[in-house]
């Protein structure tokens, strides 16, 4: 079993430690699982509104406005139940020891990208590469 990761409430992972030494896995890891928690919160507030609203409505415009917020609603958690996959992908990858690193070129990750996107699995140049083909082959 691991040890408990001292880490100050104000902390924040600088580019002057060791990179993705314990205090910045440990960082990452709480904030994915703070933002999980925060998603499957939201989804079970979604599901319970879903269930709400089951009744008939009899206006055919109000019927029709209500299944578009159905649908929107259910996209949204289908985008949730997706980024949950994500993060929890990310949590094993801070178990494996392959956190912060690009999958593409094997090369560390920005802290701000990170920070910003504990999820990314690639470094900003890879994602841009990434990107462009991801354009050039939409555009055929």
């Amino acid at each position: 079993m691991k040890a408990e990761v001292f880490l100050p409430e104000d902390y924040k992972p600088a580019e002057d430690e060791p990179f993705m030494n314990e205090r910045q896995l440990e960082y990452f890891r709480r904030k994915l699982l703070k933002w999980k928690q925060e998603l499957l919160e939201e989804s079970a507030s979604t599901i319970g509104h879903l269930q709400d609203r089951t009744e008939k409505i009899p206006d055919i415009a109000d019927r029709a406005s209500e299944e578009t917020d159905r649908a929107i609603e259910l996209r949204t958690r289908d985008r949730q139940r997706k980024l949950i996959a994500k993060i929890d992908a990310a949590l094993r990858r801070i178990e494996t020891g392959e956190y912060g690193y690009c999958e593409e070129t094997g090369n560390p990750i920005s802290l701000k990208r990170l920070d910003a996107r504990p999820i990314a699995t690639l470094c900003l140049e890879a994602q841009e590469r990434h990107e462009r083909r991801e354009k050039i082959h939409r555009d055929d």
